[in-house]
């Protein structure tokens, strides 16, 4: 039985970006005969105040508690066949730990799904980014065995050091996220954004245009993002709740439009679609700015909306608002390209095969 370590920053279930990476798959590939282990840099009490204001005196310990997790994590890279790390081994700027698990003899899976070369620190931790050195990306893929990817864009930018880059996006477990259009209120119109703090810039990157758009329909319609219960507008009343578990997808399902507006910059061309991937799945009408992955996503007016600036945006959240049966079709065929091809379904065989192949694969470096 093929053991596996996985390095990453959060306990199970905590992360979007571990949940719709690997974490989905996990049941899959235990079935087929691999055994993980798991090592989190964060326990829920650390996480808790590493994400929050403040708090300087407490989080220096923290980082301190992260190191000493990767160094007892290096005494036993040894014993494992595979070691997955998940976007990076350890918060501070330094490839240490990844060269450590490939001169262990084991086979390196290193997975990504952002422009993780650029600096984007959490609003709460900005002050740290001095200590990330995010251009680290560069060498530690080089001690990969296999790089995962989440898109072309980043895919390219990997093999520029590592030829052993495949792609694999981000995907929904199309089980778990169905449509429950009985959900929906029938009186307005919902227009809905899920997301953490981190990417609420976004969100806000289209207030003008909701605005516009509350003054043009006034009570037709109603605003809800899932992530921040504690956001607030001052001019525009939106309901914000809280992301759970057990309640994502039936919120989700409230949404008539989902909307993933975002800022086009280097950053973003690295995003791999998740929020409207996740609205799609639950035949939510998707509209998503013409950024990166989601051109690929989205066949304008087939299987969602595309926009380029505030004016499309506007228009096409009024003919969306306007029209239901538009608003049902791209729905149905929104889910039609989750299954076919962003569905755990669809992409668990790649991942057995990058798993089961792992130890045939050159490495990158050798010493």
């Amino acid at each position: 039985m093929p053991n596996v370590l996985i390095l990453c920053a959060h306990r199970p279930k905590r992360s979007p970006s571990q949940r719709y990476r690997f974490e989905q798959y996990i049941p899959f590939l235990e079935k087929k005969g691999f055994h993980f282990t798991w090592s989190p840099l964060l326990n829920e009490t650390n996480d808790r105040i590493f994400y929050s204001n403040g708090n300087t005196l407490k989080k220096i310990p923290i980082l301190f508690t992260t190191l000493i997790t990767r160094f007892k994590d290096a005494k036993r890279f040894k014993n494992f066949d595979i070691i997955f790390i998940q976007r990076e081994a350890l918060f501070l700027g330094t490839s240490y730990f990844e060269k450590k698990a490939f001169e262990s003899g084991a086979k390196v899976i290193f997975d990504f799904d952002d422009s993780i070369w650029l600096e984007d620190t959490s609003p709460a931790n900005k002050k740290w980014a001095w200590i990330k050195k995010p251009s680290k990306f560069f060498n530690t893929i080089s001690y990969a065995s296999i790089i995962i990817a989440g898109n072309s864009y980043l895919a390219d930018k990997a093999k520029t050091v590592n030829k052993n880059t495949v792609i694999i996006p981000t995907t929904i477990d199309t089980d778990i996220h169905a449509p429950k259009p009985q959900l929906r209120n029938k009186e307005v119109i919902n227009i809905g954004w899920s997301g953490s703090i981190s990417t609420i810039k976004h969100f806000q990157s289209l207030l003008p245009v909701l605005k516009r758009v509350k003054e043009k329909y006034k009570h037709k319609i109603h605003f809800k993002i899932i992530g921040d219960s504690n956001y607030k507008n001052s001019e525009l009343t939106i309901e914000a709740i809280s992301w759970s578990e057990n309640t994502e997808v039936a919120q989700l399902n409230t949404f008539d439009i989902g909307i993933m507006p975002l800022i086009n910059d280097e950053w973003t061309k690295g995003k791999c679609g998740l929020k409207g991937l996740s609205y799609m799945a639950c035949e939510v009408a998707t509209v998503m700015s013409n950024v990166g992955v989601n051109a690929t996503i989205i066949e304008n007016n087939v299987n969602g909306l595309l926009a380029n600036n505030d004016q499309e945006w506007f228009d096409a959240l009024c003919k969306l608002i306007e029209n239901k049966e538009l608003r049902e079709r791209l729905g149905k065929n929104g889910r039609i390209t989750v299954i076919e091809k962003y569905s755990v379904e669809a992409n668990k065989e790649k991942y057995l095969e990058i798993f089961s192949t792992a130890t045939k694969v050159k490495r990158a470096v050798e010493f």
